[in-house]
C-alpha cells in the first residue's frame, strides 16, 4: 500500500503514523530490509548497522523481530537473518547486524552508532525525549544515515517537535486501509464504539490530536466526558457567532446546540453539546436558515446570537427568516479568554459532555489557551459553544436561590 512504501526525496526521518493494525509494523520491517539486503544474498547492501529500538526489549522482539509482520516474518528463506539472542541482535547473511535498544534505556545508544534505525512506537515512550535524543548521536554512519519511524500518534513533545523538523516526512494511514488482513469483526466493533470520538481519530485514523501548551480543555477531558445516551433535558439553546462576511474565505458561522438538566442546586445541573451545526460561506440569510433549523431539529427553547460584530443587522436578519423565533443577543463586553474560562471550569467540574462526532468543534477547544487562540482564524465554533453554556449554566447559577429561601 502507498502509505508504506518509502517517500522520494532527501530525508533524514519518515514517520509513518497511522490506526491500529494499519500496516505500520510491516512497513518498518520491509524498509529495513530494503535499506540492508542487496541484489542477491550475499550482496552488500546500503546499510550495515541497524538500531532497532522499541519500549521494551521483550516488545521489540515479539512485535519488529518475531511477529507476524515482523523482520523474520517478512524475510525470504535465503535473505533471513539469524537471531543471536544472548547478543540481542539480527545478523544477515551479507553481514548487516541490526541490534535491539529500548527507550527504558537511553544509556544503551551511547556507544554504538549506526547508518539507519527502525523506531517502533515512539509516542508511547516513557522517556521518549531522551532516547530520541541518544539515537541521534548514534545516528552517525554512511553518506545518509535514516530513521523510519512506526507510531499510532498521540499528543506528546517528542512527536510533535520531529515532525516539524524540516528534514521529515510523514504518511498517514487509518486502520481501514489494511481492512483485508484485519477480522471484519474488529473492524465493525472499535469503529461502532468509537466513531466520531477524538480517541478514535487519534487510535484509529491515525490523527495527532495536538493540545495546545496550557489548553483550556484536554482531549483527556473531553474523552472523559462523552455521552453514549442522552438524556432528557430542562432546556436546549443553540448559540450562534454570525460570520460577518460570506464566501469561501470567510470565517466560520459557529452553531452549537446545547441541553442542560436544571433541577435542584447548580452544582447538580448538567449540560450536554448535542451537535456542532457550524457553516462556513453562508449568506447571512444562509447562517439564519441554518440556525433556526438546528432549533427545530433539535427543539430549542432559544437562539443565543453574539452581535458585537453584526449589531442589529443580526437579529433583522433572523427575524425575517422567523418573525416568531425566540432570540436573545448578546454582546461580548470581554474578551473570549474571560468568556471561556468559567466555561472550561464546568468541564472540570465533570458537569459537561460531547456526544460523538463534534471533532472540528473539540479541534478547537483544544487550541484555546489562556493567551488565547492557537489555531488559524477565528474560534467561531468556540464562541457559539460559550454562549450556549453561560445561558444554561453560568447566568442562571449566579441569580440561584434555594426554594424556600427569601430575599430580604
Amino acid at each position: 500500500m502507498e502509505h508504506q512504501l518509502p517517500p522520494d526525496g532527501d530525508w533524514r526521518a519518515w514517520v509513518i503514523m497511522g490506526g491500529r493494525g494499519a500496516g505500520k509494523t510491516r512497513a518498518g520491517a520491509e524498509w529495513v530490509r530494503s535499506v540492508v539486503e542487496g541484489a542477491r544474498p550475499l550482496d552488500a547492501g546500503r546499510c550495515k548497522r541497524v538500531a532497532l529500538v522499541g519500549e521494551t526489549i521483550e516488545q521489540v522482539r515479539e512485535v519488529m523481530i518475531f511477529g507476524d509482520s515482523g523482520i523474520l516474518a517478512c524475510s525470504p528463506e535465503d535473505r533471513r537473518p539469524d537471531w543471536e539472542a544472548t547478543r540481542k541482535r539480527l545478523v544477515w547473511p551479507n553481514g548487516a547486524v541490526a541490534t535491539v535498544h529500548t527507550a527504558h534505556d537511553p544509556e544503551g545508544l551511547r556507544g554504538p552508532q549506526f547508518d539507519a534505525a527502525w523506531v517502533d512506537e515512539l509516542a508511547k515512550w516513557k522517556r521518549g525525549q531522551e532516547a530520541w535524543d541518544q539515537l541521534q548521536f548514534a545516528l552517525r554512519l554512511g553518506d545518509q544515515p535514516q530513521v523510519c519511524v512506526t507510531t499510532t500518534p498521540r499528543n506528546v513533545g517528542v512527536l510533535k517537535d520531529l515532525l516539524k523538523v524540516p528534514s521529515t516526512v510523514v504518511t498517514h494511514a487509518p486502520t481501514e486501509a489494511n481492512a483485508a488482513n484485519l477480522a471484519a469483526s474488529f473492524l465493525e466493533e472499535v469503529r461502532a464504539r468509537y466513531r466520531g470520538t477524538r480517541l478514535g481519530r487519534q487510535e484509529l485514523d491515525g490523527v495527532l490530536l495536538a493540545d495546545a501548551e496550557g489548553a483550556l480543555w484536554t482531549s483527556v477531558m473531553l474523552e472523559e466526558g462523552r455521552v453514549r445516551a442522552v438524556p432528557e433535558f430542562d432546556r436546549i439553546v443553540v448559540g450562534l457567532d454570525p460570520a460577518t462576511t460570506s464566501g469561501a474565505a470567510s470565517d466560520e458561522c459557529g452553531i452549537v446546540v446545547v441541553g442542560a438538566q436544571t433541577k435542584g442546586p447548580p452544582q447538580n445541573w448538567r449540560a450536554v453539546v448535542l451537535a456542532d451545526c457550524t457553516v462556513q460561506g453562508a449568506t447571512p440569510s444562509g447562517w439564519a436558515r441554518a440556525a433556526i433549523a438546528a432549533m427545530e431539529q433539535f427543539g430549542a427553547d432559544r437562539l443565543i446570537a453574539e452581535v458585537n460584530q453584526g449589531g442589529q443587522m443580526v437579529g433583522e436578519v433572523i427575524r425575517g427568516i422567523d418573525p416568531l423565533v425566540p432570540l436573545k443577543s448578546v454582546h461580548a463586553s470581554r474578551g473570549k479568554v474571560a468568556r471561556a474560562e468559567p466555561v472550561a471550569a464546568l468541564y472540570e467540574q465533570g458537569r459537561v459532555g460531547h456526544v460523538a462526532g463534534m471533532d472540528a468543534l473539540e479541534d478547537q477547544m483544544c487550541r484555546m489557551t489562556a493567551r488565547g487562540y492557537e489555531g488559524g482564524g477565528s474560534p467561531d465554533r468556540v464562541d457559539a459553544l460559550v454562549w450556549a453554556l453561560h445561558e444554561l449554566m453560568i447566568e442562571p447559577a449566579a441569580t440561584w436561590r434555594s426554594p424556600g429561601v427569601r430575599s430580604l
